[in-house]
């Protein structure tokens, strides 16, 4: 690997690692840009044996060896080597994982090809909470989700949050963003999709009613906290779903359920 050593933090090399607590800013690069940041030795590994390609690595001297061990044969990738000092006078945090990944972001893939061959699909909606959309990736990837489906408005799932909170599995599980409802309804269809939205309704299907039965193909619609879907969503929708609550509890936080929702629907 191509080492680097940078004892400046103003050196203009490390400016994809800029302020990366701050997300305003980082829109600028994530994901227009082009990139993404992957964070710690693991998240790189599995970025990278998901077929990513990094422009470059930070990393401090501590977790040199396992960088060196990711890129041996990469000649080309730039890694630089910094104090801790230096990488939390760039990033404007602790790096306590020690290494961090400039990632080329992949093509997105149309959404028609990624449910081709899909049976059960999960579709975020204007999820903004980068924590949630993570976490419900790492729902999808333990519970056998085929692809993930995001709005336009949904938090970006490569963001290093996302990344971390789902350990990884946003490069496991294959997704894609949607159009908006009025075009992107007509693919689900098209595709033979049945769209369950997962929300509270006094006409709603009980969950375990619904798994039953379960259709050959189902896209569960899953909505943000608080506002829930909007009323387009729950327009395209051929069937509300909801999960019994118990405990003076009327919902679960959308992670949550989309766990207990692809539970249910896979163990029919």
């Amino acid at each position: 690997m191509r080492e680097i050593e940078i004892a400046d933090p103003g050196d203009a090399r490390l400016a994809d690692y800029r302020d990366l607590t701050d997300v305003a800013l980082r829109r600028v690069l994530e994901p227009d840009g082009g990139l993404y940041i992957a964070e710690s030795a693991k998240v790189i590994e599995r970025a990278l044996a998901a077929g990513h390609r990094p422009r470059s690595v930070l990393v401090q001297d501590k977790w040199r060896p396992a960088v060196a061990e990711l890129l041996a044969g990469d000649i080309d990738t730039p890694v630089y080597i910094v104090a801790s000092e230096v990488a939390e006078s760039v990033t404007g945090y602790a790096v306590h994982r020690g290494a961090l990944a400039a990632m080329h972001r992949p093509a997105p893939v149309p959404v028609a090809e990624l449910l081709a061959d899909a049976r059960t699909v999960v579709v975020l909606e204007d999820i903004v909470d980068h924590t949630n959309v993570g976490a419900a990736f790492r729902s999808a990837a333990a519970l056998g989700a085929d692809a993930v489906l995001i709005s336009a408005r949904c938090a970006d799932p490569l963001y290093r949050r996302s990344v971390r909170v789902s350990m990884g599995t946003v490069f496991q599980v294959p997704w894609t963003r949607l159009p908006e409802w009025r075009e992107a309804r007509g693919i689900l269809n098209d595709a033979g999709f049945h769209v369950a939205a997962l929300a509270l309704s006094d006409d709603a299907v009980p969950l375990d009613a619904f798994a039953v039965d379960r259709p050959e193909r189902v896209a569960l619609l899953l909505g943000a906290e608080g506002d829930g879907l909007s009323r387009r969503a729950l327009e395209s929708a051929d069937t509300i779903v909801t999960i019994p609550m118990g405990g003076g509890v009327d919902s679960l936080n959308v992670a949550a359920a989309t766990a207990v929702a692809l539970w249910a629907l896979s163990s029919r």
